[in-house]
């Protein structure tokens, strides 16, 4: 009887995984759709070149910086005391109006920092504090990184002299 019963078990069982055609309606649909022309895709769209942006504010001050320093910011102070030094022999950069300079970089030699200017010939010269640069008696007061710092003196209209603060920025690269 254990026989009969485990012979009856494994008949339908395989009679179950005999092939059938009950599955005759999914393989027409499948069909169907295998017919029909492929969709079409739409391309990605085209994105939009990216515009490089220049900045041209580099020469400005930045908001985020400190001041120059008040000691350091003379205006319009005229008096007997604040006078170009005429019997000093003139440096290489002051033959040069100073809108034609330009920073170009920074080096270090023997704990001083020096900046690279660049005057209109092309040429490139190292300048120090304590330095002259341009037409009016500019006398580099400090450098860093990013800037020369000068005291210029200038004629106040009225037989004097003033001193006024300049900055030079660090060229942007060209």
């Amino acid at each position: 009887m254990y026989r009969l019963a485990f012979l009856l078990i494994v008949g339908l069982l395989l009679g179950g995984c005999s092939r059938t055609d009950t599955h005759a309606d999914l393989q027409a649909y499948i069909d169907e759709v295998k017919r029909k022309p492929a969709g079409r895709v739409e391309p990605i769209p085209p994105y939009p070149s990216f515009e490089g942006f220049s900045y041209s504010a580099a020469s400005k001050r930045s908001p985020f910086d400190k001041p120059i320093d008040i000691q350091r910011r003379v205006f319009a102070k005229s008096g007997s005391n604040v006078r170009p030094d005429f019997n000093r022999t003139k440096e290489f950069l002051e033959g040069f109006d100073i809108a034609s300079l330009s920073m170009v970089g920074t080096l270090k030699k023997g704990g001083t920092l020096w900046a690279l200017v660049r005057h209109t010939s092309g040429e490139i010269k190292p300048v120090a504090p304590g330095h002259y640069m341009g037409k009016n008696h500019g006398k580099i007061i400090n450098i860093d990184n990013t800037k020369i710092e000068l005291i210029e003196i200038v004629s106040d209209g009225l037989d004097g002299w003033v001193e006024r603060p300049r900055l030079i920025a660090l060229a942007e690269k060209d």
